[in-house]
């Protein structure tokens, strides 16, 4: 590995540990409910953040493909960090929601723009067989972070209180504008005449890649799908209880889970990432969340650990496959494609996981999911392109 890559690495892993490192995290609903909210009031911010996000996405991709991508992403951080201070400083509904669509434009912003400036800075190195690899280590970094996070924020409370949460979590948004800011960049072609045709042209471009290249399609299908499904972490608390975990000792067992991803993220370099390997990965995933959830006790809990790390590791090998398929011109757009069908996805799981709920139980209901799960495995073993996908390089400076 040379130079340049060793530090694009090292930059783009300290990005994703500043993103995923906030104090926030674990607490934000406590900020919230302590302020007066109900329920009633914090799901609908919930639906805020998720609305933004959601119609930002493809757009976002646009403009990483027609503006510096590191600045996109540092102003991202920046929105993200000042939504933080709103929420600390007018702890209202009407602040509470500020900070939301903040932190949904920076979500928006960020999704497809990092990874698309890894690879063409990869591709500029002739450097594109350590995106898995480099992808991988960053993914683990941003776990061990969040980890880390969140073991802090009880403390931190119990010093500060939520200014200190609010502080922590501004400053780790600070350094990851940093990270952006000091990540390298060259001029793409398709920037030279950068402004509202620019932009139009590229969204268009993008777009009409996925509908036409069907290997594309593929790619962005299957890369949309594994972490639409890995959405199920959500409920990951209820079905850790449901399983006999008393309720203290289910930060214990989330923590172990996060690790459990942490690791698959490590693995990703080292699996063998072909259609068939990857597709079996996945089912195998699926397979080992329906004996978990059917355990009946905690013995439950090592498959579903299994699980999530297996899901984690395929999250990072069809992302990257998609991004060794696609043609590279409008990587951040056919990218954000992909984060939209994600972001789809996750919103059809928790429809009908909430639908599921008014007759099943948590378990079981975790366990039926299994077969979406095993589904998408075998699709990805007829539709996910092979080793003979083209990998392009960046685009002539």
């Amino acid at each position: 590995m040379t130079p340049p890559v060793r530090r694009l690495g090292r930059i783009y892993a300290t990005l994703r540990a500043c993103d995923e490192g906030v104090l926030f995290f674990p607490v934000y609903t406590l900020l919230m409910a302590d302020a007066g909210l109900p329920t009633a009031e914090l799901t609908s911010l919930l639906v805020i953040w998720s609305a933004v996000a959601f119609a930002l996405e493809v757009p976002s991709g646009a403009w990483a493909d027609t503006y510096s991508r590191r600045r996109l992403l540092a102003f991202g951080a920046l929105l993200r960090g000042a939504g933080f201070a709103t929420w600390f400083l007018w702890s209202t509904y009407a602040g509470f929601a500020v900070g939301f669509v903040l932190w949904g434009m920076r979500s928006a912003i960020s999704s497809g723009t990092k990874e698309a400036l890894l690879y063409d800075e990869l591709a500029a190195e002739g450097a594109t067989d350590r995106y898995t690899a480099l992808a991988g280590r960053a993914a683990t970094v941003a776990m061990v972070s969040m980890l880390a996070a969140s073991a802090m924020a009880a403390p931190a409370y119990a010093v500060g209180g939520f200014g200190l949460i609010a502080a922590g979590s501004v400053l780790a948004c600070l350094g990851s504008a940093a990270a952006a800011l000091a990540l390298p960049e060259r001029p793409r072609t398709r920037r030279e005449s950068a402004g509202g045709w620019s932009y139009l042209r590229n969204l268009r471009d993008g777009l009409a890649e996925v509908r036409t290249d069907r290997r594309v399609w593929h790619a962005v299908l299957i890369a949309a799908a594994v972490p639409s499904l890995s959405a199920l972490d959500e409920y990951g608390p209820l079905l850790v209880r449901d399983l006999g975990v008393a309720t203290a000792g289910v930060p214990l067992v989330i923590a172990a889970l996060i690790a459990a991803m942490a690791l698959g993220s490590l693995l990703a370099e080292r699996w063998r990432a072909t259609p068939l390997a990857t597709g079996l990965t996945i089912a195998v995933a699926g397979a080992a969340l329906a004996v978990g959830a059917l355990a009946g006790g905690v013995a439950g809990l090592v498959p579903i650990a299994v699980c999530f790390g297996l899901l984690q590791l395929t999250r990072v090998l069809t992302e990257a496959r998609l991004q060794h398929t696609m043609s590279g011109h409008t990587r951040a757009t056919v990218l954000s494609v992909s984060g939209f069908g994600a972001e789809l996805g996750a919103l059809a799981v928790y429809g009908a996981f909430g639908l599921g709920s008014l007759w099943l139980g948590i378990a079981p209901l975790a366990a039926l999911f299994a077969m979406p799960i095993v589904l998408v495995g075998l699709a990805a073993v007829r539709w996910l392109p092979g080793d003979d996908a083209p990998e392009v390089a960046a685009e002539p400076a």
